[in-house]
């Protein structure tokens, strides 16, 4: 029978998964001894003394725990063409651009050919767990809006590009043999594409050819679907056009893409009317279950900051089930989520302990004030003791996640708080609390305290020929609008007799955007999926109420001091209230493919 093959690899993966997380110490054992063994000859290693020793003791007793700044003199001289083993024993690819930055530029990521294999062993474990919640997957198409993003090379001749990228531009992706499970409705070619808007269009014509077989729908982050579906708003009477008399519009001029394209559309005035009816209705409320009606789920990361993406998704879904299939990131792919179909507040993941070596870093807040979790950039001798390993966390305790990688990452902070949820047999299952620092988030950006405070620094500067100054400012992001964008809040001190000029504000908005990272600015200019960051100028006293309101809900006046962000929505409206005028960035920040820190620095 047809079936035999397919349900013997979901029994071998469910299989594996059952193993490792029973086998969890042993494992992580064996993945460390492996890693140092491989790379006892490694700069890095021998510099810290390790001298081929493969135990975890001493492992721990001699190499630091570390973050980006402190092993970026190692990648800079990779990356500018030193081929000896600095990190790794095996050699270096490419580079995987982390969302996260350094100096304001995306952060390199050594990673090695082999990465590919364990990264697509994690894919293989997804859909052999979705199998269960809901069977009969195989029995149609996912449609999923993927895209590659811009990439660039290192002086010394290594790509440098997202993760993502990486994959879907690899032999595993493009010459997967034929699995029921990952059978999109986008040809490669359409997720190929470098334009994104013939990338975008081609996807959702096809999607929209193949609707009766769609069984899910999804995008790698909740932003990128409601994007695809904001796209769909914005372009639906093209793509009626099209779908009615079986041809390409003219814009999509990429040969691979038309021909791709043209493999599965086939004139259809019926299908064409029908999308006509549904668009031209003044809600789009539950479009999604209109158009494609046997959609089972949406496959969207919606943990973290894409949290904030939820009720637009139930809006536009009727409510279908949001699944976290995994939890991946530059440095490493993590894990995977055993129970997709739970609710997206109870989502956790658990780690496989075959991808690295995990270490955990206990989490203690302060007074529970903050937004998100500040960690200290370096950790104390006590600090790096408190480490401990895989399956000696605690339920209910927060950490910050560290890795030790096949490709030459050693005791690396990643960056992500993780609160213990429960357990796999013996590995532990983790909800996702946050992004360390981040404090806006619209994509794949991400904007801490201090780098928002030195963009408005440098933006107060226009306001000065005018004696006028800050008193203070909180932001926020606002994802009802698309795409979403950055809100700041100013109380202004004027003591001028000339007014300001809109013009002056609107500076301030672009200087803002020029000064944040690449991310951002990559975000604005190429993905255009953030939109133009504006600034609300509030009426005098509005953080003074701010506070009292805070202290209403039980701050300490004596410990409270202003939020750089705000999340709740009647903080958020209370500051609504009170603004007097309002100002969009004029133009789009300047933005370049690459990474300056690159040019022969240490």
């Amino acid at each position: 029978m047809p079936e035999a093959p397919k349900n013997t690899v979901n029994k071998k993966a469910l299989q594996f998964i059952e193993d490792v997380t029973a086998n969890a110490d042993q494992v992580q054992k064996q993945v460390l001894a492996e890693i140092l063994s491989r790379n006892a000859r490694v700069e890095y290693l021998q510099r810290h003394g390790l001298g081929g020793h493969t135990d975890r003791d001493t492992f721990k007793k001699l190499i630091p725990v570390i973050k980006y700044e402190d092993v970026q003199p190692h990648i800079n001289r990779i990356a500018n063409g030193d081929k000896s083993p600095i990190l790794c024993s095996q050699p270096i690819s490419e580079f995987l651009t982390s969302s996260g930055t350094s100096g304001g530029e995306r952060k390199l990521m050594p990673t090695i050919e082999e990465e590919l294999e364990r990264r697509s062993l994690l894919y293989s474990l997804l859909m052999p767990v979705m199998n269960q919640f809901v069977p009969g997957l195989d029995k149609g198409k996912g449609m999923y809006f993927l895209f590659i993003k811009a990439e660039a090379k290192t002086p010394g001749g290594l790509v440098a590009r997202p993760v993502l990228t990486s994959y879907y531009k690899s032999c595993h992706f493009k010459n997967r043999p034929y699995d029921p499970y990952t059978n999109y409705t986008s040809p490669n070619d359409t997720i190929l594409c470098p334009d994104s808007y013939q990338s975008m269009y081609s996807q959702m014509l096809c999607g929209l050819c193949l609707r009766n077989e769609v069984l899910r729908v999804g995008a790698v982050f909740a932003s990128g679907f409601i994007r695809a579906i904001r796209f769909l708003e914005k372009h639906w009477s093209l793509l009626c056009r099209d779908i009615r008399n079986g041809t390409i519009d003219p814009q999509i001029t990429d040969p691979s893409v038309r021909e791709a394209v043209m493999k599965i559309l086939k004139p259809d005035p019926k299908l064409a009317d029908f999308m006509e009816a549904e668009c031209r209705k003044e809600s789009w409320q539950g479009i999604i279950t209109r158009l494609w009606p046997n959609t089972k789920y949406v496959d969207v990361i919606v943990t973290g900051t894409m949290s904030q993406y939820i009720p637009t998704l139930d809006y536009y879904s009727n409510g279908l089930p949001l699944v976290c299939t995994m939890y991946a990131s530059s440095e490493c792919y993590f894990g995977v989520n055993l129970n997709p179909m739970c609710k997206p507040s109870e989502v956790s993941y658990t780690l496989i302990p075959t991808m690295a070596y995990f270490e955990f870093l206990p989490v203690h807040r302060n007074n529970g004030a903050a937004n998100c979790i500040t960690m200290p950039k370096s950790l104390n001798e006590k600090e790096q003791q408190e480490l401990v390993d895989l399956v000696d966390v605690k339920l209910g305790q927060e950490y910050e996640l560290v890795v030790t990688t096949y490709a030459g990452l050693y005791r690396y902070r990643v960056g992500d708080v993780l609160r213990v949820a429960g357990f796999k047999n013996k590995a532990p299952q983790f909800n996702f609390v946050c992004r360390k620092n981040v404090v806006l988030s619209i994509d794949s950006d991400k904007t801490d305290e201090v780098e928002l405070q030195n963009a408005v620094k440098n933006a107060v500067n226009h306001l000065m020929p005018f004696n006028a100054t800050l008193i203070e400012y909180t932001s926020y992001a606002d994802t009802c609008t698309f795409p979403g964008h950055y809100v700041l809040f100013w109380e202004l001190n004027v003591n001028g007799s000339t007014p300001i000029p809109p013009s002056v504000f609107e500076d301030c908005c672009l200087t803002i955007e020029e000064t944040l990272n690449s991310v951002y600015r990559q975000g604005r200019v190429s993905d255009k999926s953030i939109g133009a960051l504006e600034i609300k100028v509030v009426e005098a006293g509005t953080f003074d109420k701010l506070m009292d309101y805070a202290i209403s809900l039980g701050a300490s006046i004596n410990q409270y001091k202003t939020p750089r962000c705000v999340k709740f929505a009647p903080i958020i409206e209370l500051l609504n209230s009170r603004v007097v005028s309002n100002y969009f960035s004029p133009k789009c920040p300047k933005w370049v493919p690459g990474h300056k820190q690159w040019s022969n620095k240490n």
